[in-house]
């Protein structure tokens, strides 16, 4: 099975940049006062941020807290949600947490008893009970196995962070091994070549990580020796981003046999080159384009989209293309055969998530922001099927068995819940299970419209409100807007976007926009590319043409609105408040990125600079200066409200930025509050109850700034 994270999401963050942090120092400290906030863990700080905590805590006296909270848990923690996962071996793996499993159960059962209403699962790692037992905040961060099932690697968060432990588990006695492979705490990545050797990248010391604080360094560790003697199979530079192995099992690869092992040089956040790894460590450069996305192996191909346009071979291929590398042929003679197309989006539609197996690709299409599922065969040419499954919302590729024929479907909108589909093969589907309704949906209505940026660009929304409203009523408007993540429809049960609002918010008479601006990925690498670096001024165009275009409508006013966004959303919602201070009456701005000018110097910013340009090169500096929100928010203006809410434990953004921007907006005397958290690091919490802690405090804020009764 192909290890569950890919680089753009590894890369969303790991460590702190400790040296960088250390390096700055001594430029700011003394002409920021609040740069002492950068301390995380100082008991000063700490002292601080508990004073700030008492203050926004007096949220929770409200009644509405206790409700809101009540409600979101419950619908967190009921037993009839879709346990989603990943299919290896004809077994779903599976990790699950509810009221009685605090920390969590990683899990496995056939699809045979997967199938079922109640299956019986095997439990491979008790989580709660290992937090127990060793007296530590484990967080489970994933986990992989071994082709004939003898070991596992599993990811354990001390807090929640993003740097794990690795620890090897035998998963017939469910006992973590003391002998095994193990890493400790960093930002490693490591999976499995055979049962006996792996393919590990970690901090081995000075010099070993890149500029942006990950790993530069790969090492082939077979079993039985000292880590120290591991065998150094490629490094990268200090100026690129990183070096992350990519290891497919199973006959989709190139045999039944051996693993496909491929290493991956991270050039910049959004490029990297690819090198097959022979047995004997030796490397051989793919001849793949910058912008390929890996997405899997089918048959002796890798799968692949294109970020840019690429010309290969008399061919051209436009950028978002889903194509295929016939690698098999390539290693046997060094000749490029002809590129597979499976399938070349419009200006309306993009492939969102990808799952391969054994004989085909699965991939989720959409256009205009609803989606559908195609399966692509190869043959002479790529085949290109679309699955019977219901329209009008979002559809997901979630797994596909690389040892056989099995592959795994979702089907949700902001209205129905998800109901899960599986295809085994036939290019039939069947609904295998479905989650009950979180909240009466009879009397809500989700509705698609389009605003018109500055530039004249048409930007789509959704709202989603109660039926008959003819007057304003408090909304809430969320977006991210980077990074090319796709906003596309969602029921409301995901702890990293606005949670259970049905029940909570819209019931009681609030509604909910959901904008796709540019800088996400809603129709494709194009829409993405508009707002980087110095066109990142558009994205904050779009979120405000929504907001604006929400009161034209009559939907909403300055006084009834609110904005939320997270990490990058972060950015949105705060330079927002700065731009546009009389278009709105509240602002949530969680887990937040605020310095601009700073955000490479801590954290793993330095590895973002191909999203938003680097601050310490004059030409970027100058238009990333005309938005950053820390140095544009002034004493003299009126800002609406603002609650920050944050986690010490976060180690991709950290809290510092939070910390700073809050204690700027206190001293200037805004309207501002500041909630920080220990655990869970860059998420919603480590815990269901924390994730309901976090919503609740925000539903609440937002419910009192904005009139909901």
């Amino acid at each position: 099975m192909v290890e569950e994270c890919v680089m753009r999401r590894q890369l969303l963050g790991l460590a702190f940049a400790g040296f960088a942090a250390a390096a700055f120092a001594a430029e700011v400290k003394d002409s920021d006062p609040n740069y002492w906030l950068t301390d995380i863990w100082g008991a000063k700080q700490l002292a601080w941020v508990k004073k700030q905590n008492a203050k926004s805590d007096s949220i929770k006296a409200d009644p509405y807290y206790a409700q809101t909270r009540a409600a979101l848990l419950k619908s967190l923690d009921i037993n009839d949600r879709i346990p989603l996962g990943q299919v290896d071996h004809g077994r779903l793996y599976n990790f699950w947490q509810d009221a009685k499993h605090v920390r969590g159960l990683w899990r496995r059962a056939s699809l045979a008893e997967y199938r079922k209403s109640d299956p019986q699962w095997e439990v491979l790692l008790d989580v709660d009970k290992l937090d127990a037992d060793q007296h530590k905040d484990w967080v489970f961060q994933g986990a992989q196995c071994t082709p004939s099932d003898a070991r596992c690697l599993v990811r354990l968060s001390p807090g929640g962070g993003d740097a794990s432990e690795v620890r090897e588990l035998d998963p017939k006695t469910h006992q973590l091994l003391a002998d095994g492979f193990t890493l400790p705490a960093a930002k490693s990545n490591a999976a499995y070549v055979d049962e006996n050797t792996i393919l590990f990248a970690t901090d081995f010391g000075p010099g070993s990580l890149t500029k942006s604080s990950y790993p530069r360094i790969m090492k082939l560790w077979r079993r039985g020796e000292r880590q120290s003697d591991a065998k150094q199979v490629f490094e990268v530079g200090s100026d690129d981003i990183a070096v992350r192995q990519v290891v497919y099992h199973g006959p989709g690869g190139l045999t039944n046999k051996d693993a496909t092992v491929l290493i991956e040089r991270g050039v910049s956040f959004f490029e990297a080159e690819y090198f097959f790894m022979a047995k004997d460590g030796t490397t051989t450069k793919l001849p793949l384009p910058l912008g390929a996305n890996l997405q899997g192996m089918t048959k002796g191909n890798l799968i692949f989209t294109l970020r840019d346009d690429w010309s290969f071979g008399g061919q051209t291929f436009k950028q978002g293309a889903l194509l295929a590398f016939p690698l098999a042929g390539y290693l046997a003679d060094r000749v490029m055969r002809r590129i597979g197309v499976l399938y070349a989006p419009d200006a309306h539609s993009t492939v969102d998530t990808v799952a391969t197996g054994r004989d085909a690709v699965y991939a989720s299409v959409y256009s205009d922001v609803t989606g559908g599922i195609h399966v692509f065969t190869p043959g002479v040419t790529w085949t290109d099927a679309t699955l019977a499954l219901p329209q009008g919302g979002s559809t997901t590729a979630v797994t596909a068995d690389d040892w056989g024929t099995d592959a795994l479907f979702t089907y949700e909108s902001f209205l129905q819940p998800p109901t899960l589909y599986e295809d085994t093969g036939d290019g039939r589907v069947t609904a295998i299970k479905s989650q009950a309704p979180l909240f009466d949906a009879k009397n809500i209505v989700s509705e698609q419209f389009w605003a018109t940026s500055v530039d004249g660009t048409k930007v789509p929304y959704f709202l989603i409100h109660r039926a008959g409203d003819t007057k304003s009523v408090p909304t809430i408007l969320y977006s991210y807007g980077g990074f090319e993540l796709s906003l596309n429809p969602w029921y409301w049960n995901d702890g990293h976007r606005p949670l259970d609002a049905g029940q909570v918010w819209i019931s009681k008479g609030g509604a909910i926009a959901v904008a796709n601006i540019r800088g996400g990925g809603e129709f494709g690498p194009a829409w993405h590319q508009a707002a980087l670096k110095e066109h990142r001024q558009r994205a904050f165009d779009d979120f405000a043409a929504v907001g604006k275009d929400l009161e034209a409508r009559g939907f909403t006013t300055p006084a009834h609105l609110g904005i939320v966004g997270a990490s990058n959303g972060g950015v949105l919602t705060t330079v927002t408040m700065t731009q546009q201070p009389q278009m709105l009456n509240a602002v949530v701005s969680q887990r937040p990125l605020v310095d601009m000018l700073r955000y490479t110097r801590f954290g793993a910013g330095a590895s973002w600079v191909a999203e938003y340009g680097d601050p310490d090169k004059p030409e970027d500096r100058a238009y990333i200066e005309k938005y950053s929100a820390y140095q544009n928010v002034k004493p003299d203006v009126k800002y609406p409200g603002i609650l920050f809410i944050t986690e010490t434990s976060d180690d991709r953004v950290t809290p510092i930025w939070a910390r700073m921007m809050a204690a700027k907006m206190e001293a200037q005397g805004h309207d501002v509050l500041f909630n920080e958290s220990s655990e869970g690091g860059h998420g919603p919490g480590s815990t269901n109850a924390a994730q309901a802690d976090m919503w609740a405090l925000s539903y609440t804020y937002l419910a009192q700034r904005l009139g909901l009764k």
